[in-house]
Order: structure tokens, then sequence, then C-alpha cells
């Protein structure tokens, strides 16, 4: 099996089409087919199954594209090395953000890219932290922003910042006797009509064992894993939520929503930089590492990225 082999198997399990995986790596599809075959023939395996959903790896096909990736993402990284010794860093680095990060970084982060390392190119994925921890792991993205000291357990990660959560609510649907912008706290929150993530979500964890450990409970009464829609909800009045200001920057910067801190207790998530602790890193990838590091602290310095700078 070889290098070449890997990267058919990984364009069929990301396209899950042998015809369009045969555009993408130009070669005709018979040729692919048969390059599959040898493949399952030499590892004893079945590799690729066809169902509704297309050409689908199988349970083996997907141990085998977890290492495909990894060796794959390996030989990209040697080479952009090899080519950046003695000269500038350039090749392509990847880069996961949650949505709330992404909300306040990920345009500026673009800008300084292209200006101050011209020979790079940024590719930047939007995903929940779950799975921006699982692309760190196999190596589909070089660098990420996670949340949480457990999150990053086992990562190579820089402590970017602290966020201190918010109440967020529509103007005209101010629930409480206290002022928006007037600290607000947690257990005074009972009985408002909460639209959160689910259960598995990392911000929904946080607020569950910050509101046990209160004595205290919100009221759930729609769960959604989607900021974007969240965010609407509340702006049309539909119920009310707790993100970090970043997630929300644009809809209180238009007028759409207001907010007030959570006090008693205060509650805050530490926000991450992380890479995998194992994979070498290209002189790109810790240049734009660097560049991360520097955008993040003008967002908090302008008050764009709301939170406390760690000492």
């Amino acid at each position: 099996m070889n290098i070449r082999q890997l990267q058919y198997f990984i364009a069929i399990a990301e396209t899950r089409s042998l015809s369009s995986a045969a555009q993408k790596v130009g070669v005709a599809q018979p040729s692919l087919s048969q390059q599959v075959a040898n493949m399952e023939r030499e590892l004893g395996v079945r590799l690729i199954e066809r169902s509704p959903r297309g050409s689908v790896p199988t349970p083996e096909g997907e141990v085998l594209l977890r290492h495909a990736r990894d060796i794959c993402a390996r030989l990209d990284r040697c080479i952009d090395e090899m080519r950046e010794i003695g000269g500038v860093p350039r090749g392509d680095v990847r880069f996961g953000m949650p949505p709330s990060v992404s909300m306040v970084m990920s345009v500026p982060l673009a800008e300084t890219v292209r200006l101050d390392l011209p020979e790079v190119r940024l590719r930047a994925s939007e995903a929940m932290s779950g799975f921006i921890r699982t692309w760190i792991e196999d190596g589909t993205v070089d660098l990420g922003f996670l949340y949480g000291d457990e999150m990053v357990k086992d990562l190579r990660a820089t402590h970017v910042l602290d966020e201190q959560l918010c109440f967020f609510s529509a103007p005209d649907a101010w629930p409480l006797e206290t002022a928006p912008g007037s600290p607000v706290r947690l257990r005074d929150l009972r009985g408002v009509e909460m639209v959160l993530p689910g259960a598995p979500h990392g911000l929904r964890r946080i607020l569950d064992r910050a509101a046990s450990d209160a004595g205290t409970a919100l009221t759930v009464v729609t769960e959604m894993d989607a900021m974007t829609q969240i965010k609407e909800l509340v702006a049309r009045g539909s119920g009310y939520s707790i993100f970090a200001p970043a997630a929300c920057h644009d809809f209180v910067a238009s007028g759409r929503l207001v907010s007030a801190p959570i006090v008693d207790p205060v509650i805050s998530r530490p926000v991450y930089l992380v890479r995998h602790p194992d994979s070498p890193a290209s002189r790109a990838v810790k240049a734009v590492e660097r560049v991360t590091l520097s955008v993040a602290r003008e967002m908090v310095e302008r008050g764009i990225w709301q939170g406390e700078w760690p000492a």
C-alpha cells in the first residue's frame, strides 16, 4: 500500500462517490475501483460499501481513514517544512473555530494572515468544540480554539483568555426587575424560559453545573445546537439565553439583543489555542499561531472579544 492509494481512499471517503473521487484525484473510475480492491485484498478487510448515502467506509475503513489522514497530513507538513527551510513561511494552515470564537476572530485573523504571511493560505472551518477536538487528534486541522480545561487535556494548549458568561434578551422583552447591563444573580433567572444547546454541549454542561452548585435550576424550554438560530429566537422574544459576549457581538451591536453579566456565581470559561502535541508543526503553522495570539490580544484590548487576559 502506498501514499497515493491512501490519498485515493481519503477522496472516496470525503466525496462518498467513486465518480466524484475519481474526478477529484484525476484518475479513471475503473482504475480507482481497482486501487480500492487492491487495498482490500492486501489488508484482508472490506473498506468501502455502497449505501443510500453513497460509497461510505466500513468500520474497518474508518480505522484506515483515520490513519490515512494522519499519514498524508504528516507528509504534507514534511514537504512544507523542507520547502520553508531558509525561506518565508508558506503552505496551508487549517484552523478549527467554535462559532462564538469565529464571530470575533475569523475575519481579522484571515486579513492579518493575508497581509503578514502572504505565502500562507489559511483554511478556517467552524464547528462545535467536540468536532474540533477530534479534528486536532486526527490531523484534519492544524490549530483550533477550545473551551475548558477538560477539553484540552493531552493537547498542546495556550491559555488565551477567560470569558464571563452573560444573560441575553431582546430589548423589548427584558424579564428582570434590574436593568440591562446590571449584574444578575443566577438564581434570579429561575423560571425564565431559556433557549440553550442540548446537554452534550460544553456550554450546557457548564451552565447546568453552575446552577446545581448555586442550588437552583434553569428552565429550558427549547434545546438547539445552533448558535445563530438561538440568537435569532432570543432576538424575536421567543426565549432567553446565556452566552459569552463574543457570541452575540453582532446582535448586540445592531441593537437586537441586550445583556447582563451573571454574578453569584460568576460563570467563566477558559479559551485555549491548541494543536496536537506529537505532530511536528510547520513554520507556517507556528507563524499563524503567533499571529493568532497577537490578533486575539488586539480584539480583547479593543473590547470586541470580552474577557480577561491570563496573567
